[in-house]
Formats: C-alpha cells, sequence, structure tokens
C-alpha cells in the first residue's frame, strides 16, 4: 500500500506529530507493506529540509514542494501543478491531507489524479478557528471548508475532541487523537523542588500563543519564576523581570530537561488544535492550567490534571490550590495516567494504520 502525506505548516506540534509518524510508518516492520511519502513545505520558521531528512526517520521518502500559508492564486496554483505531478509518479492508495491549506491544494490534486482513492484530512486546529485574522476571512474559510467537503468528498480525521464534533457537522469523519512518545518524554522525569513556584510554557513567541497573557500572568504574581522555553517574533511582548527566556534549544535533550524542572505548566494560547507541548508537560507530570479553548479543554480534566481559565483573576485560585507540593504531584500522576490512556502515540499510530487498510 502506498501512503502520501500532504502537509505545508510543518512546525512547531504538527513538526513534532510528523516526526513521530515517520519513525512509526518507516520502521521496518511497517515498511514492509507500506510505503510512505511526506510532501512538505519547508522553510517555514526556521525548519528546514537539511534538519527534517536529519530528525526524520530513512525509512520514509521526502518530497520537499513549496506551499504558502495564505490565498495567493498565482503561487497556490503552482504548487497544485507540482503536487499533480508528484502525486502522478507515486500513484498512491491513500492520500492523507494536514492542516488547512494542504487540504484544499490536495483535494484539487488528488481530483486531477481521475483515479480513485482513499482521502484522508485532519486540520490539526480549523483555519476559521484563528483569531489573528478578520471575520470575513474566518467567513471564507469556513465556507471554503465546507465547499471542498461537498466537492471532493473525503473523511476528516480529527485530532481532538472538539475538532470531531465540529468535522461532523461538515461531512464525514473519524477520531484519532494527536499522540507523543511517553517513553521518550518519561527518561526525563525527575522529582524537583524548586524554591519559588515555577511555571512553564514552551513554543514560540507568537500571537497564537498570546505572550501578553503570559506577561500579564507574570506581572500578577510577582513572587513567581516564569519560563518561556523558546522565542520568537513577539519577544519584546515579555517585559516582566520575573520572565525567563530560553531562546532556541536546538537540543531536545536540553528541551525536556527544562521542561521537567517547572512545577506547572501553563498554556495561554488564542487557539489550538490538540497541543503537543501540553501533552509532554502532563508525561512529565506537570499539572496544567490553561486557556478555556478548543485544543485546551480536549486535554486538561479540571481539578484532577489541572484548571482552565477564561479571566486572569481566576489563576490565584488556581496556583494557591497548586502550591501546594502534595496537591501537585497528585496532579501530574493524574496527567500520567490520562496521557497513557488517551494520548500514546504507538496506539493512536495503529488506529491509524486500521482506518487506512479498510
Amino acid at each position: 500500500m502506498k501512503i502520501v502525506h500532504v502537509v505545508e505548516a510543518l512546525e512547531g506540534g504538527v513538526y513534532n506529530y510528523f516526526k513521530d509518524l515517520s519513525h512509526f510508518f518507516g520502521n521496518e516492520e511497517t515498511s514492509e507493506s507500506i510505503n510512505t511519502t511526506i510532501i512538505y513545505s519547508g522553510h517555514r520558521n526556521g525548519v528546514s529540509p537539511k534538519k527534517i531528512e536529519a530528525d526524520f526517520s530513512g525509512g520514509v521518502r521526502l518530497v520537499h514542494l513549496n506551499m504558502v500559508r495564505e490565498i495567493s492564486p498565482i503561487k497556490d496554483l503552482k504548487s497544485i501543478i507540482r503536487l499533480i505531478q508528484e502525486l502522478k509518479k507515486i500513484n498512491p492508495d491513500v492520500i492523507h491531507l494536514h492542516s488547512s491549506k494542504a487540504g484544499v491544494l490536495g483535494r484539487i490534486a488528488a481530483f486531477f489524479l481521475f483515479k480513485k482513492i482513499k482521502l484522508f484530512y485532519t486540520p490539526h486546529g480549523y483555519a476559521f478557528l484563528r483569531t489573528d485574522i478578520s471575520k470575513s476571512f474566518r467567513k471564507l474559510y469556513l465556507t471554503i471548508e465546507k465547499s471542498f467537503q461537498r466537492l471532493f468528498g473525503g473523511t476528516t480525521i480529527a485530532c481532538g475532541d472538539t475538532e470531531f464534533e465540529i468535522a461532523k457537522n461538515i461531512g464525514p469523519a473519524k477520531l484519532i487523537r494527536n499522540g507523543i512518545d511517553i517513553n521518550f518524554a518519561r527518561q526525563y522525569f525527575t522529582e524537583k523542588t524548586n524554591e519559588k513556584l515555577t511555571i512553564g510554557t514552551i513554543g514560540r513567541i507568537t500571537f497564537q500563543k498570546n505572550p501578553k497573557l503570559f506577561n500579564d500572568i507574570a506581572l500578577k504574581f510577582p513572587d513567581f519564576n516564569f519560563v518561556w522555553i523558546g522565542d520568537g517574533e513577539l519577544n519584546h511582548l515579555i517585559t516582566a523581570t520575573n520572565i525567563t527566556i530560553t531562546g532556541w534549544l536546538l537540543d531536545q535533550n536540553v528541551v525536556f530537561k527544562t521542561l521537567n524542572s517547572v512545577d506547572i505548566y501553563l498554556q495561554t494560547s488564542l487557539w489550538e488544535g490538540l497541543p503537543i507541548a501540553v501533552l509532554e508537560a502532563m508525561a512529565l507530570e506537570k499539572p496544567v492550567i490553561g486557556t478555556n479553548i478548543i485544543g485546551n479543554k480536549d486535554i486538561i480534566v479540571p481539578n484532577k490534571t489541572g484548571f482552565l481559565f477564561n479571566e486572569i483573576n481566576e489563576l490565584e485560585y488556581y496556583f494557591q490550590i497548586l502550591k501546594d507540593k502534595q496537591t501537585r504531584t497528585e496532579f501530574g500522576e493524574n496527567a500520567l495516567k490520562r496521557c497513557f490512556e488517551l494520548f500514546n502515540k504507538n496506539e493512536n499510530f495503529k488506529q491509524l494504520l486500521a482506518l487506512y487498510k479498510e
């Protein structure tokens, strides 16, 4: 069986998802019966083809093809033509499209193969849920999603429970949650007590991750230490003196060791698909406090693995609860258990493989 994945937004959590996917489908046992190709757009926010070739399994074929995030008729047409050419060479049995832009370009390209192919699409966070664009653009993106589903068909594979509920209203849908390599993360777990309560997050400092809110929280709680693991174009919004920005940590070992050093994980995002970083924090037994949005609320169980919040004033009560080390330990153990139950990447990729074979 020949399977092709097409992805434009290969960065952040999606990058980690594909790295794990490449190792699952590229291992010797799976690759004997499954031929996997990943068609991706590189050079996005520092993600280069050289890095991808180093990180991804050699058991999958990688094809670099330029795609742009926003609507651009000329560039999009060029991408579609290249996609058609690559897909004709491969002659796949299954095409799986990832993120909104690839969902559009890939469906058009698949249509021009003029053959029956199993077609799947994972939004990884619908574009019409973004809050950095106008209402008119959000409405346009929703119209595109619905129209392309009617015109080209296919099955949406949602990466989280709320995304699944939305997808069912657009067309045929299945739920296969994002997952992580829990055992890999666990090797970095050690019990640690900080002199001051330390609250951390991980990711690119962008509008989506809401660095202004993270900074406002740090200003409101000057007795706590805060850590932003990463960097980005909006780092100038981080002004509180009790926040440390680590900068880009290219060594994954250092990233996990730094993540393990925090007491509480804080996710201030404005929108998400199903955030991988939150799962990694939970695998390291960190209680998680997150904004009450799609993605976060599909992972966090309030008063059991962490808390969800709508207003910054709610955090005073939540931090007061989690200042107690025993409570943090209990929440962290619950978080790890939830990871094993729902977010184990090997089990979830097995579900994906079974769906391809149906």
